[in-house]
Order: C-alpha cells, then sequence, then structure tokens
C-alpha cells in the first residue's frame, strides 16, 4: 500500500502534456549500432546491421561488424565465413580469421590464416602462440613467448597457456596479479577457480567462485564448474541439479553450452547414453574423447579403447593416464610385456612430473607404475598418502588389499576387500581368490569355503576350489583341505589330488587327537576317504577306528 501511494503521487506532478512528447520522443529514437554494441546487445546491432543492409543503405563497414557481433554471439562459424570474405579483399582481416579457425579447432586452417596476416600484431601473435602449443611446437612457442609484453592480454594469454600445460599455480598467479591491478575483472575468479580445480582443491574452487556466481548467476562457465565442483566432492545427483540451471537457460541465452551439458550429463550419468552422445563429441570436446575411453573401460571393451588412443599423441597428464591404463589392461589380458611397459613408462611421467607428483592423480600413477614392477613397499606408500579420499571407492580399495596381500598383510587386505560394494567386483575371480586367501591366512577357512559353495560350476570355481585345497593345507587348516581335496578328486582323479587329501585326512586326525579339532569331525572324515578306491585307504581308515574305539568316539 505504501508503495502504490508513493507512486500515485509522483505520478501526479507530472504534466500529461509534456509525457506525451516525451513518449513521442523515445518513438522516434533509434538506438544506433554504437548504442547496441555499449550495451553488448548483439542481436540488436545484428538485427540493425542486416536491416540496413538489406534495405540498400548498409552502415559503414557492415561486414565486418556483422562478424564481430556473430563472434560475441557464439556463432563462430558464421562469423568465420563472413570474415574470410572480407579478408579476401583486407588482407587485415585475415588476423580475425585465424582467431575463428583457432575457436572452431581449425588448427592447420588457422595457422594457414595466420600466415596471410601482414605484419605481427598483438592479437597474431597471441593466436599463433596458441597455435604452436596446439602444434607441440616448442621452438615456435618460444619464439611467440618473448613477442608477448607486460599487458594484461598477452599475460592472460601466457596464463592460459601455463593451464594447457598444467602449470596450474603459475597461471593462479598471474590471474591473482591482474586481479590485484584490475578488481573489476571479476570473470578472473572462475579462472582461479578452474586451476583449483584441477588441482583437485574442490573446495576452494567452490570458495573463490562463490562471489562470481553470486554477481553473474547465469554464467555458463561458472554454473558448469560449480556442478563439477559438486560431482567430485558429493555424487553426480548433486551434479545433475546443478546442471539443470544451466540447461534452463541454454534454452535461450546460451545456446552454445548445449554441447557441454550434454557431454557433462552423460559424465554425472555414470556414462548413461555414452555412445550416442560422446562419439559426435570428439572433435568438439577434447575430454568427449577421453570419456568414451572410460567408458569402453567399464565396459570391458579394451579393444574399441586402445583404437580410440591409439593414434593419440599424449600431450595433457589426463591423456597420459589414459593411455597407460588402456596399455595395462591391455598387457594384463594379452599377457603383453611391451603393452606393460609402455603402461609403466607412462605412470611414470606423470607421477614423477613437477606438475602432477603431489595431486592425487599423480600419486596414483606412481603407484600403478611400482604396482606394474611388483614394489609393492613402494605401492603401499603412495597408496597410504591418499587413503582418506578414497576410503569408499571400490575400485581403490579392489588396489589396495591387493597391494596389502602381496605384502602379507592379510588382516588390513581382508578388510579393505570386505569394503567394495560393487557386485561387479565382488564376482569377479580375482577378488574372490584374494579374498579367499585372506580368510584362510587369517584362519577364516570355513569363510573362504562358502565363497567356493556359492559359486556356479565353471573352470573359475574349479580354480578356487584348487587354491582353497592348497592354501589351506600349508596353513594346517585341514579340514577344509580336506573338504576341498575331496572334491578335486572327484572331478578329475589325478594323483596329486589322492596325496593333498591323504596328507589331509591325516593332518585333521592329528588335529582331533591333538585337540584342536572336534572329536565329531572324525566320522566325516571317514565317509570322504570311502569314497576314494586306493589300497592305501583301508589302512588309514582302520588306524582311525582303532583310535576312535579306544577314545570312545562313536564314528557311525
Amino acid at each position: 500500500m505504501v508503495l502504490t501511494m508513493l507512486l500515485s503521487r509522483a505520478k501526479a506532478h507530472v504534466d500529461p502534456k509534456e509525457a506525451a512528447k516525451a513518449t513521442v520522443k523515445k518513438r522516434k529514437e533509434v538506438p544506433t549500432l554504437h548504442t547496441y554494441l555499449e550495451r553488448r546487445d548483439y542481436v540488436g546491432a545484428v538485427t540493425l546491421l542486416e536491416f540496413t543492409k538489406n534495405t540498400g543503405a548498409p552502415l559503414p563497414n557492415t561486414e565486418e561488424w556483422l562478424g564481430y557481433c556473430y563472434f560475441h554471439l557464439g556463432n563462430v562459424q558464421k562469423a568465420h565465413g563472413i570474415y574470410l570474405n572480407v579478408a579476401r579483399g583486407n588482407p587485415e582481416y585475415w588476423t580475425q580469421v585465424a582467431v575463428c579457425a583457432f575457436m572452431l579447432g581449425m588448427y592447420k586452417e588457422a595457422d594457414e590464416a595466420g600466415q596471410q596476416a601482414p605484419g605481427n600484431n598483438p592479437l597474431l601473435n597471441r593466436v599463433m602462440f596458441h597455435l604452436s602449443h596446439k602444434f607441440n611446437d616448442e621452438t615456435r612457442l618460444m619464439e611467440h613467448h618473448r613477442q608477448l609484453n607486460d599487458v594484461t592480454e598477452d599475460q592472460l594469454t601466457l596464463a592460459s597457456i601455463h593451464y594447457l600445460r598444467s602449470h596450474y599455480q603459475e597461471a593462479i598467479d598471474i590471474y591473482k596479479r591482474i586481479l590485484g591491478e584490475h578488481p573489476e575483472f571479476m570473470a578472473l575468479n572462475v579462472y582461479i577457480a578452474l586451476c583449483h580445480y584441477k588441482l583437485d582443491y574442490y573446495d576452494h574452487s567452490q570458495d573463490v567462485l562463490k562471489p562470481y556466481l553470486e554477481a553473474h548467476p547465469d554464467s555458463a562457465t561458472a554454473i558448469n564448474l560449480k556442478a563439477c565442483n559438486h560431482f567430485r566432492l558429493y555424487n553426480g545427483k548433486n551434479a545433475e541439479a546443478e546442471l539443470q540451471t544451466l540447461h534452463d537457460l541454454t534454452s535461450s541465452s546460451f545456446e552454445y553450452a548445449q554441447d557441454l551439458i550434454k557431454h557433462n550429463m552423460v559424465v554425472f550419468k555414470s556414462g548413461e547414453k555414452a555412445l550416442q552422445i560422446l562419439p559426435p563429441l570428439i572433435d568438439v570436446l577434447p575430454e568427449a574423447r577421453l570419456n568414451l575411453v572410460i567408458y569402453f573401460l567399464r565396459e570391458d571393451e579394451l579393444q574399441e579403447a586402445y583404437n580410440l588412443l591409439k593414434d593419440l599423441e599424449p600431450t595433457t597428464p589426463q591423456e597420459y593416464i589414459l593411455k597407460g591404463v588402456v596399455n595395462a589392461a591391455l598387457g594384463q589380458e594379452q599377457d603383453s610385456q611391451e603393452h606393460l611397459k609402455i603402461a609403466q613408462q607412462y605412470f611414470q611421467l606423470v607421477g614423477g612430473s613437477a606438475s602432477e607428483c603431489d595431486t592425487i592423480p599423480g600419486r596414483q600413477c606412481m603407484a600403478s607404475c611400482f604396482y606394474l614392477l611388483k614394489q609393492f613397499d613402494d605401492v603401499l606408500i603412495y597408496l597410504d598418502s591418499i587413503k582418506s579420499y578414497f576410503y569408499n571407492d571400490d575400485t581403490f580399495n579392489f588396489d589396495y588389499g591387493q597391494c596389502l596381500a602381496s605384502l602379507s598383510r592379510w588382516k588390513d587386505a581382508e578388510e579393505a576387500f570386505l569394503l567394495i560394494q560393487s557386485d561387479r567386483i565382488k564376482s569377479e575371480y580375482t577378488y574372490l581368490a584374494w579374498l579367499a586367501r585372506c580368510y584362510v591366512m587369517n584362519r577364516k577357512s570355513r569363510l573362504a569355503w562358502e565363497l567356493y559353495l556359492k559359486m556356479d560350476t565353471s573352470s573359475e570355481s574349479y580354480s578356487l576350489l584348487n587354491l582353497i585345497a592348497n592354501e589351506c593345507y600349508k596353513m594346517g587348516q585341514f579340514y577344509y583341505s580336506c573338504k576341498a581335496f575331496d572334491l578335486l578328486e572327484r572331478m578329475d582323479p589325478n594323483p596329486e589330488f589322492w596325496e593333498g587329501k591323504r596328507g589331509a585326512c591325516i593332518g585333521v586326525f592329528q588335529q582331533i587327537i591333538a585337540g584342536h579339532e572336534p572329536k565329531e569331525s572324525l566320522r566325516e572324515i571317514l565317509t570322504i576317504l570311502k569314497g576314494t578306491a586306493n589300497p592305501q585307504v583301508e589302512y588309514i581308515m582302520r588306524t582311525m577306528k582303532r583310535w576312535a574305539k579306544d577314545n570312545r568316539v562313536p564314528i557311525n
């Protein structure tokens, strides 16, 4: 009510005739191109430029301005076509052609356009600096590096190259210095947050990002980064909810972010629709190829993963790591020492690099490198240093358990294996074999036996039975060794199985006599022995029955 009264009073002081004149005057005023550009209203600018062009009274430099506006609207393809036509008549614009081609990922075309641009202006030098990095040409890179000046644009370019080369702290230092000189450059907070994200400091990334998001809640880049932080800190569902905000915005003003949303949704949903969405994005988003490789690895389609990466020359830690993982998996599956050696070298390159040695991925790489070299003491040093970050990570616990078991730390290994929740991992023979061995070494042979009983009949269940039989025998847990050898002998009348069964039966008998095994077990041992047609059986059973009679142990 107070608001309405104040507005009414204000209107009473305005002369109706003057108000009408102001309205007519306002309608007659047509915004100029300069007005649109000042407001960054590129849609309005394009509309004006196209209108004047179609009416036969184009504004000066219409094509050049159209290229500029389309570029800033994110329609780089359209801008590239316009600038290409303009440059044929005015070579000065080959620089703009190079910029557009670079943004479209057409690096060869960008380089050719840059070579045609007259002179070497600062913008062109920055583009060529980036192209040198893309071509992995260190000589050219340093040449263009030397031409950078201590101006904001050049320093921002240098920071971006540091970022692309995984020198995140160097990039942060430049961004912070510029932000100190120009506090109005709030977007630099996003770049700093992105560097912290790459350094795995997700909480810190969120803190740096927050002020910018409060000022610009519709920023596609910032919202996406926030969603990625939530994915790392919490889970995919939480990240999806954040990204939904961006999805709603992109329906109108952020069309260019649609590919980004589709890609990240696949990641947040653990690979859902990966085969439909990721392949078309391989040449659009570099991460699409890497995430498709990860999808194939999870689906155990190793050859598909290898084919995607075999011709890729790695330049980033993520690419080195993935090539290492794929080669390691393929090497283990095909028993290829060549693939395993390549994997070990890739892991060592990443883990030993100055930029990655103190990051979590870097330490995982060193652990993987030493694992392939079977230096498990060194593996454990690196895994222990990052253990707190992966308490509920099934893959980490699987690797951690295997490392502990390889060092005969059976109790700790058993605890690590039992933390695993993944049904896929728990059904793998490798997992069952390691867990069974842990149970036996921790004198829990009954649990190892139950693992076997839950398995379907297969070559893997046969191998597990063999493992239980021999490991229990070595550990003096003869009761379950006897049961396992008995089943093995029934499946395959191998003399070695009889020898194992005989030794285990006698071992159980000795433990019964010593009071370490219940006397009731003797009845089952005698039943097991009856199942073997061997001349030694009668003598062994006679001895056991005589002892049972003398000690009044019922065996019938």
